[in-house]
């Protein structure tokens, strides 16, 4: 809950993250007007009490689905030299780098001598969207859209190209409307 004796609930998810970073929140509560606050501290999903009995179990098992569902998604670079697993959730993006393709995630850059279509087509799964024809992002990292960039959760600002601004946007409607 946002409002209780000795702490505010926005405080709880950055405590809990810091600890937890991968931990699911859901927000239970009859202040609707922090819903776009909730959004900016990561929260899974947020469920107004006057609506508890219908929201909170479809809350609870959305949430148990993603986390089997990225349990197993992970992109395997496999080289004859190198093998490495980065699980998708960790990726931020993906750029093209001359004739490579360079993987930003939370652990650095990993590079794999692919196109960046090719990488991709082997994701295969739609929380990665082209912002522009050098450039995929992974659509949970996104905090915000503003004068043409994609600002990321690690603050990191990207360029959207006028060509992927429609679909993008409609993508993070899409991904913002089913887990809010």
């Amino acid at each position: 809950d946002i409002e209780m004796p000795g702490i505010s609930g926005m405080e709880i998810p950055q405590q809990l993250k810091g600890f937890l970073p991968n931990v699911r929140i859901i927000f239970v509560t009859s202040h609707t007007e922090y819903a776009i606050d909730a959004f900016e501290l990561s929260i899974f999903r947020y469920v107004p009490k006057n609506n508890l009995e219908v929201k909170l179990a479809a809350a609870v098992t959305d949430a148990a689905k993603l986390i089997e569902l990225e349990a197993g998604q992970e992109y395997t670079i496999q080289t004859a030299s190198r093998m490495e697993k980065i699980p998708y959730k960790d990726i931020f993006y993906i750029q093209r780098d001359g004739k490579n393709a360079s993987i930003i995630s939370s652990v650095g850059i990993a590079k794999v001598r692919k196109s960046l279509q090719q990488v991709f087509d082997e994701l295969n799964t739609p929380e990665f969207i082209f912002v522009d024809r050098g450039c995929i992002v992974n659509i949970i990292h996104i905090m915000k859209i503003s004068d043409g960039m994609v600002v990321l959760k690690n603050g990191e600002q990207l360029p959207i190209s006028r060509s992927h601004l429609q679909e993008v946007k409609q993508k993070i409607n899409q991904f913002w409307g089913a887990h809010i």
